[in-house]
């Protein structure tokens, strides 16, 4: 993503990227320097304008609830629907994700997935 300049950034996103970090530094994968190295940066990047801020909003959640009920072959989690809310919302073009539920919902609403 570096060097891109349409990327869009959410705090969910962000909370959720510290949670995979604790996981690692649980399993003993990751140093707590490199961690914090890590989150410093990423939200560093964000302070600095390089990603573009997206805010939970109460027409977000609004947006995830009716994912969550019109999806019904992709059973979203709560998290998910507010991921997908957030692009949606912010009228994106792709929602770069690993997780396979998601890409698939993401793909059902018309959203590119990254990494394809």
């Amino acid at each position: 993503m570096e060097g891109r300049d349409d990327v869009l950034v959410s705090d969910l996103a962000v909370t959720e990227f510290i949670s995979a970090l604790a996981r690692r530094l649980r399993q003993g994968s990751l140093a707590r320097e490199a961690a914090r190295r890590l989150q410093h940066a990423i939200l560093g990047r964000l302070d600095e304008g390089v990603y573009r801020r997206v805010e939970l909003t109460r027409d977000v959640h609004r947006r995830a609830e009716q994912f969550l009920l019109s999806l019904p072959g992709t059973p979203l989690r709560a998290g998910d629907a507010l991921h997908l809310a957030l692009a949606t919302s912010a009228r994106a073009a792709s929602l770069a994700s690993f997780d396979a539920r998601l890409a698939a919902a993401a793909r059902a609403v018309g959203l590119a997935i990254y990494p394809a």
